[in-house]
């Protein structure tokens, strides 16, 4: 990996951390919101990847190589590591740019690597959610706000470019291309369903028809699993786009002993992520008893989940115990001999 200082946007990156004006650089050729926007839509189907400014931003023309080689050999599956590798080493601008294309090749019903494709779509699009489980933060996102605010929603990159103009401008490619991400929510490969879900949620949906597609599926969805997805997504985009009849029909799931286990605990946690009423009695009964070790492993199948645990906890229950009982120790404190002195 090259030295990022070399990169085009090393400049503004050097001029913010001087006290620069992050508005003054919005919609200039280093805000990657501007650079998805101008993609042309001939430009995604035919994937004329010449034609997107890789350059400009940090290891661009790696995830560019990345997405050549994911396309066009389908045993080169370790181009989709390169883009999820990139959004865990929190350099999500490049990474930003290969989500038009990533949908493209999920959505090709005759591609090896579709999979894999749609797995790393949504990385972009997320940040500050690793280890996050708590009722104020899981399921957030921080979209609405103001370019003088973005550092105070999502900080910097390791490179120091603005991460909520990252986060901003791969929700926009998705919103964009949600006809395609539809359909797989339909699709015979489980997995595939669910990380259909994962990154639908994170679409802009102001006149819910991303949520009615959820509400949609679910009514005819015979896994367990993906229905617990389908919730969480659901939770997801009504954190967004707040809808009070989605939160009460979230309280009803909870409370439906005819819904499987992983749909009650899915629409449990979504609607103590909705509200900020005191949890009642029957949900943390409810919770208590349906929350089993083997069923907190089959969740952390979810990537809510997943994202929300640590290393010593599935992300089941850590939500549990953030959520309901705050005061129960963090188990990873229990290994760590300096815990006592903080």
């Amino acid at each position: 990996m090259g030295d990022w200082r070399t990169d085009p946007t090393f400049a503004m990156c050097r001029a913010l951390a001087d006290g620069a004006d992050l508005s003054s650089f919005a919609g200039g050729p280093f805000d990657v919101r501007a650079a998805v926007a101008d993609i042309r839509p001939e430009t995604k189907d035919g994937f004329l990847l010449g034609e997107v400014p890789w350059e400009r931003f940090p290891q661009g023309e790696r995830v560019r190589e990345a997405v050549h080689l994911l396309h066009t050999d389908g045993s080169r599956r370790s181009g989709a590591g390169v883009v999820s590798g990139m959004c865990a080493n929190d350099m999500r601008a490049a990474a930003v740019l290969a989500v038009p294309f990533l949908i493209r090749i999920a959505a090709d019903t005759r591609h090896p690597c579709r999979a894999d494709a749609l797995a790393v779509a949504a990385c972009p699009a997320r940040a500050l959610h690793f280890g996050v489980a708590s009722r104020k933060e899981l399921l957030l996102h921080r979209a609405d706000f103001q370019d003088g605010d973005l550092y105070d929603g999502y900080g910097v990159e390791v490179t120091g470019y603005p991460a909520g103009w990252s986060v901003a401008a791969a929700r926009a490619a998705i919103t964009a291309d949600t006809a395609l991400l539809h359909p797989l929510l339909g699709d015979p490969d489980p997995s595939m369903r669910i990380d259909a879900a994962y990154t639908l949620a994170t679409a802009a949906d102001p006149d819910r028809a991303v949520r009615s597609s959820f509400r949609a599926r679910l009514a005819t969805e015979q896994d367990p699993k993906v229905s617990a997805a389908l919730v969480l997504a659901t939770a997801e985009a009504t954190r967004a786009h707040p809808h009070a009849p989605t939160t009460a029909w979230m309280r009803k799931q909870w409370r439906d002993r005819t819904q499987a286990p992983e749909v009650r605990l899915a629409a449990a946690i979504g609607w103590l992520c909705l509200t900020d009423e005191p949890a009642p009695d029957d949900l943390r009964t409810a919770v208590d008893d349906l929350a089993t070790d083997e069923r907190a492993h089959t969740m952390d199948d979810l990537r809510w989940m997943a994202n929300a645990g640590g290393s010593h906890e599935t992300g089941l229950r850590r939500c549990v115990r953030t959520m309901l009982h705050p005061d129960q120790p963090d188990p990873e404190d229990r290994d760590d001999p300096w815990a006592s002195l903080r």
